[in-house]
């Protein structure tokens, strides 16, 4: 059974159908969010679509963290503009460019962008707008009420020790407008005792301003892991998981569970643990600028690709996605198996992860699929006619969907090659022979190539690829045509070449 329908069909045996499942996920937008935040996104909302498929009524509700601090300054922006609002609420903070209102939006409406062009629509919501309206007064209270419990789970939990008097809150210095240097005490129901420390954390100073201010309405926010399992209760949350590591014995998810049980009197959601989407074997960090931000890992491709990296594995299992790799040109061959697969009019976990990974599930009418591969090279011989090129594999006239499908496919291709491709799938066509050294064994393969070429004017590019399984001399015709051991199919770059072109580079190579 298909992952997403598998928890699907257990989220439906644990709530039934009675009343809408809600289903949540975050992201603090700290900085450029990376294209492994995605499978968080692409996790909630495939069970989202499976539950409604299933007659499940829900709302998936993604929510742009833009209430926590900023702790660090991304390295693609000027540190000595921003370290003054190190400490503050991103929702706080300037955008770095017109047109948002502040840092947090700027990179939450980017990332936004790309959940919305993968096919995902959820309720997108802010956690500021969250604790300025005052919906989370009441857990905020309970919270403090309960500081005491709170300590003790953490403790007990995860190993965590807190002072005697700590509340897990952090409050809004009203003089600096900083969070993490501020310390509160003494709730008293109404206000809490606070002090902006000026040493409390490395990267800032507090100001040394003490007094009683209010938590409520905006002015402070519940650390971590307590406002995990408050949100849980707010939003009504019946579904909500998180990468393999907040799921771990002592982790975030299991001092949650406890908190929201003990605390907040909530039952915990139907957790969803899963491993990491990766970049190159490596797992990102918004705000240290490492890896590869959704923007421009999901401009390399369709919706129907990117859905297809971030939903052809089970969620116990990591995506490895290395866009200096082969990953693009190896998903394209996984969907083209895939469509063949349906068309053809097999039902299976294939034909249905073949509907998940369009979205709402809109599945193409048949037609002809050029190999991605074959397509990326034909588009750096500009000396080709690529639609004649790709009608000759197909074996017939292009359909307009055979047309639109190689238009999309040539303009991610070139992107591609531009912007990552390796060195083994960029070719240019050497108009000179190439400085290669060839065995005498290749260069007679090579010029009994041309005498048969020669001796056949109509020569097809079935029999050129045929004479040379027959020679197993395919390396020297890369050697002597692009300067490169490798290649296309030889045969038909051969006849895609100019007859005399052909056979002058042949003599040549053979001499």
């Amino acid at each position: 059974m298909f992952w997403a329908d598998r928890l699907a069909g257990e989220i439906e045996k644990k709530y039934g159908k009675r009343k809408p499942v809600i289903i949540r996920d975050e992201k603090t937008v700290s900085g450029r969010v990376h294209i492994g935040s995605m499978r968080g996104v692409a996790i909630h909302g495939s069970v989202a679509e499976a539950l409604e498929g299933a007659g499940v009524s829900n709302e998936f509700i993604w929510e742009h963290n833009d209430f926590d601090p900023m702790d660090d300054i991304p390295v693609y922006l000027d540190r000595a503009t921003y370290e003054p609002f190190l400490g503050k609420p991103l929702c706080n903070i300037p955008s770095p460019e017109p047109g948002y209102k502040s840092y947090g939006e700027y990179f939450a409406k980017e990332f936004q962008e790309v959940i919305e062009s993968a096919g995902w629509r959820p309720c997108f919501t802010w956690a500021s707008e969250l604790y300025q309206s005052g919906k989370m007064d009441g857990v905020i209270k309970e919270a403090l009420e309960g500081a005491e419990a709170i300590r003790r789970i953490q403790k007990e939990v995860s190993g965590a020790e807190r002072k005697p008097g700590w509340l897990p809150i952090s409050i809004i210095c009203p003089k600096c407008g900083k969070m993490t240097t501020t310390e509160a005490a003494d709730f008293d129901g109404t206000t809490v005792a606070v002090r902006c420390l000026e040493r409390k954390v490395e990267y800032t100073k507090g100001c040394g301003f003490e007094g009683r201010l209010s938590p409520f309405g905006g002015k402070g926010k519940l650390y971590w892991k307590a406002d995990w399992p408050a949100k849980w209760k707010v939003y009504g949350v019946l579904v909500e998981g998180g990468g393999k590591d907040h799921s771990t014995k002592g982790g975030s998810r299991d001092v949650g569970n406890h908190i929201a049980q003990e605390v907040f009197h909530y039952e915990p959601p139907f957790d969803i643990p899963y491993e990491f989407f990766l970049i190159g074997g490596k797992k990102m960090s918004s705000s240290k600028g490492r890896g590869s931000s959704a923007k421009e890992i999901s401009a390399l491709m369709p919706p129907q690709i990117l859905r297809l990296a971030l939903l052809s594995k089970d969620i116990n299992q990591a995506i490895n996605f290395d866009p200096e790799g082969d990953t693009l040109p190896v998903l394209y061959d996984l969907y083209d198996k895939l469509a063949g697969n349906f068309w053809a009019g097999t039902k299976d976990d294939y034909a249905r992860l073949f509907e998940f990974i369009h979205i709402n599930h809109q599945t193409p009418p048949a037609h002809f699929l050029p190999r991605f591969s074959q397509v990326a090279f034909l588009a750096q011989m500009p000396h080709l006619n690529i639609e004649k090129e790709v009608g000759a594999m197909k074996g017939g006239a292009l359909t307009a969907q055979d047309k639109a499908e190689l238009t999309e496919r040539a303009a991610y291709a070139k992107h591609w090659l531009e912007a990552y491709a390796p060195e083994k799938f960029v070719f240019k066509l050497q108009e000179a022979m190439p400085q290669v050294a060839l065995a005498p064994a290749q260069k007679a393969a090579l010029g009994e190539l041309r005498a048969r070429i020669d001796s056949k004017p109509d020569i097809t590019a079935e029999e050129m690829h045929a004479t040379l399984h027959e020679l197993k001399e395919f390396k020297a015709v890369y050697l002597a045509f692009l300067g490169k051991d490798h290649g296309p199919k030889a045969g038909w770059f051969l006849e895609s070449l100019p007859r005399e072109f052909v056979l002058k580079r042949l003599q040549e190579a053979s001499q």
